[in-house]
């Protein structure tokens, strides 16, 4: 069977005979032993990768991935077992497993599933894995083509393309039975300009929830033009200055910033263990008035977007986390949830089969303002526009972190005139809440390959603000 024309539960109903009466069986095995409550996790991935460097096709990967994981839960006490088997013995064996390691009082109940609908917040026309390989391959030719052809400076590209897609089967001993159709294909590339004894690199990315209809030739010429204009602005930076200074803060991607330093600190899990700087202020003030921070898992084929989290439970209205500068919100999967005595925000997302939900954010953006963008930067008499970040380092116990920007400017007199390098930024997420004293109206959820990491777990996610002045943070730099 074609796992990519069929819906998910269909698809393991018939090709693995992984159907409800068999998933029924495997979460009462999990709650045999007293657990609170269980789930299953079935997956299949296919993906493939290219990579083009030195104008030559390096690599060239497919994989397929089968399996599934059973979760029981008693208490505080997470038991997990997983197999690549998907015979009734082998999650059995699993189901026994986690009772093992997460064992109750309780008497068992039966359970009866009832299949759930789920929305489709990612249509897809074209799955990449059906297409041929050519057509992706055609997009790396082109970037590389055009950014050697954009600047003869050019001495180094490397374009990159990725694709999956996942069917997703998840039931719970409450009862949900639910299915998804996953998909997410992301392109990258890279130029490094040479000048003067100089090198400096630019690169652009796209992630989406989407289909190839998504992407196309005239996409990956214009990224790489624009990898190769940003590494040309770099090459006429001017070391960056240090200390205290306003910043702003450019539409779009520089939203990592707040994703890092704000979204990881209200994830559920750090706070019901009092490991963040937000623990036990639901209701209090955090942040300036003009403060929103929203985290929304429903905007249709953006990289952070789920139809249904990965322990079942289903994103139906934006998840408001502080709002007019007062923390509302912690973003909740179904553990924190009971212990916290709240409710799943469809935030228990894992990497795949073989890990166990944890709380993470989707797509997490600062809303937008009602100031003006160009207004903002002609408030600010001297001080640093940041257009987009390389890397940084966050503790969230704390709140403090370290950013390196790859991409920043001067302000001087109101106008964004020198670019800069080698600037840091170095502060927490509550001086960054407080210090918000403009936000624009021009709210941009970006488009890039966005990726996060935690507790050894990688998933996709979508960042977004709007301008955004800061008065003060702590530049770290060259002069």
């Amino acid at each position: 069977m074609d796992p990519f024309r069929v819906n998910a539960r269909a698809y393991f109903e018939q090709e693995h005979g992984v159907d409800a009466r068999r998933l029924e069986r495997v979460l009462a095995e999990g709650l045999g032993r007293g657990g609170d409550f269980a789930d299953v996790y079935v997956e299949y991935r296919q993906a493939s990768s290219l990579h083009l460097e030195e104008s030559l096709l390096k690599e060239s990967r497919e994989s397929v991935a089968v399996g599934a994981g059973v979760r029981v839960v008693v208490g505080e006490q997470t038991g997990y077992a997983y197999t690549n088997e998907l015979s009734l013995e082998a999650l059995l064996e699993c189901a026994r497993t986690a009772a093992r390691i997460a064992r109750g009082s309780r008497a068992a109940g039966s359970v009866n599933l009832s299949p759930q609908p789920v929305p489709d917040r990612y249509a897809v026309e074209r799955p990449a894995h059906a297409a041929p390989m050519a057509e992706k391959v055609a997009f790396l030719r082109a970037a590389d083509a055009a950014a050697r052809a954009a600047d003869p400076r050019a001495r180094e590209v490397t374009a990159n393309w990725s694709d999956e897609w996942r069917q997703v089967l998840i039931a719970t001993s409450a009862g949900e039975l639910v299915a998804d159709t996953q998909p997410l294909a992301t392109f990258s590339v890279s130029a490094v300009l040479e000048a003067n004894g100089q090198r400096q690199a630019g690169w652009k990315n796209r992630g989406l929830r989407a289909g190839l209809e998504a992407f196309s030739v005239a996409e990956a010429e214009r990224l790489a033009r624009e990898a190769v204009a940003q590494a040309a602005t770099l090459l006429t930076a001017v070391d960056a200055p240090a200390g205290e200074f306003p910043v702003v803060l450019a539409p779009g991607a520089s939203g990592v910033l707040l994703h890092e330093s704000v979204g990881h600190p209200l994830e559920a899990d750090a706070n019901r263990k009092r490991l963040s700087v937000f623990s036990g202020r639901l209701g209090e003030r955090v942040a300036t008035e003009l403060t929103t921070v929203v985290d929304d898992a429903t905007l249709p084929g953006l990289r952070g977007s789920v139809n249904v989290d990965g322990e079942a439970t289903i994103p139906r209205t934006p998840t408001v986390l502080i709002e007019k500068g007062v923390l509302r919100a912690y973003l909740q999967d179904r553990l924190s949830a009971r212990l916290m005595q709240m409710s799943p925000t469809g935030n228990g997302r894992r990497q795949d089969y073989s890990s166990i939900p944890i709380p993470r954010m989707t797509n997490t953006f600062l809303a937008a303002g009602d100031s003006d963008p160009e207004e903002i930067v002609r408030s600010v008499a001297r001080g640093l526009y940041c257009q987009a970040f390389s890397g940084g380092q966050v503790e969230p116990a704390v709140g403090k972190f370290t950013f390196s920007m790859h991409e920043a400017y001067l302000i001087e007199d109101g106008r964004r005139t020198r670019p800069v390098k080698g600037a840091t930024l170095i502060g927490s997420g509550e001086e960054i809440l407080r210090n918000i004293v403009a936000v624009g109206h021009d709210l941009v959820l970006d488009r890039g390959a966005w990726a996060c990491g935690k507790d050894g777990q990688s998933a996709p996610v979508g960042v977004g603000t709007p301008t955004v002045k800061i008065a003060k943070m702590t530049v770290g730099g060259r002069r």
